[in-house]
């Protein structure tokens, strides 16, 4: 298909559809082959569709990896990953064949910290469980005892990852008057930790002070089971999880095993592994575990700049052009 100056249009996939503030940048510039499913291509279907195009943008559900890259060929100039994460795409696999990798990072930060603050309210006070309780009957009257829970006012969160997220979560937390931890790799520069009073700890520190704790990490192999059966001990009984950040990053089976035995008091997950979640998986059946299907940047304004972002990102890919925002190549 030729373009206006009369040359031919660099062909690209996509793999899902996304708001049409990206694909409608996407169609102006190049050929477009769309997955118009609702569910991710499946794996056959996802190498057949990129054989022979110059970039693909593809979700956290396509991995991109040496058996992507070969069936695609050595014409694919891009991958634009539609998120800011990219455990799904082998950077260094893209990097060894001349592959530029996008993603789409900060658009989604404060996005983000608004439903990490959200499921820590609603497992804190038992939303969930009390809107279960009124739609099945059981209301009957108010009393004392009914759908008790902690007090987020006032309480110490531990914040564990303190990137851009995780302080948009402690500027959330200075209005509830809460005393702010937080750990990471190593501590922050206190240009940065001093505006939202936040104290740097060790986890193992952190995790017996914090009534609520927070994920904000990326997934790598040094954060897989980042809590587990050894961490989650460590927390208080009355304690609060939530996790936006990687399914991985969690050992399902020992998160269970601690919130059936009392070992800490409920969770709140934005991300499973695997996702979708089992429906058998035992956390599925449990009260005090709320569970939504990885909707943290699911507002309408961030979902439309994140399409814009990744559209962005396979157009000056497959033109040459430098990407607005590259994922550098390991060192």
């Amino acid at each position: 298909m030729a373009d206006a100056a009369g040359g031919d249009r660099p062909r690209v996939f996509v793999a899902r559809r996304l708001p049409e503030e990206g694909l409608d940048l996407v169609r102006s510039a190049c050929e477009l082959d769309l997955w118009d499913g609702d569910l991710p291509p499946p794996r056959d279907e996802l190498l057949r569709r990129v054989a022979g195009v110059d970039g693909a943008l593809t979700l956290l559900t396509d991995k991109v990896d040496d058996e992507f890259l070969d069936a695609a060929g050595p014409q694919l100039r891009v991958v634009s990953n539609y998120a800011v994460g990219f455990d799904n795409v082998d950077v260094a696999a893209c990097a060894r064949r001349g592959v530029r990798v996008g993603n789409t990072p900060g658009v989604l930060t404060e996005t983000t910290a608004d439903l990490s603050w959200a499921l820590l309210m609603a497992a804190a006070r038992r939303l969930p469980e009390g809107d279960r309780f009124v739609r099945d009957g059981k209301w009957k009257t108010w009393g004392p005892l009914l759908l008790l829970g902690p007090d987020v006012h006032g309480a110490t969160i531990g914040i564990v990852g303190f990137g851009r997220i995780g302080q948009a979560v402690a500027r959330r937390a200075q209005g509830f008057g809460m005393e702010i931890l937080y750990h990471d790799l190593e501590p922050l520069p206190s240009s940065v930790s001093e505006p939202l009073g936040a104290t740097y700890l060790r986890l193992e520190e952190l995790l017996p002070r914090a009534d609520f704790v927070t994920l904000h990490v990326n997934l790598s192999p040094v954060t897989r089971h980042l809590i587990n059966e050894k961490t989650l001990a460590l927390m208080k009984p009355t304690a609060v999880l939530v996790n936006t950040s990687r399914g991985p990053v969690v050992d399902q089976v020992a998160l269970a095993d601690a919130l059936r035995d009392g070992v800490i008091w409920s969770a709140g997950l934005d991300v499973t592994d695997p996702e979708p979640i089992a429906m058998d998986d035992p956390l599925v059946g449990m009260d005090n575990c709320l569970i939504v299907p990885h909707i943290a940047s699911a507002s309408r304004a961030t979902r439309g700049r994140m399409a814009e972002m990744a559209a962005a990102n396979l157009i000056a890919g497959v033109r040459g052009q430098p990407l607005p925002t590259e994922v550098p190549p390991p060192a």
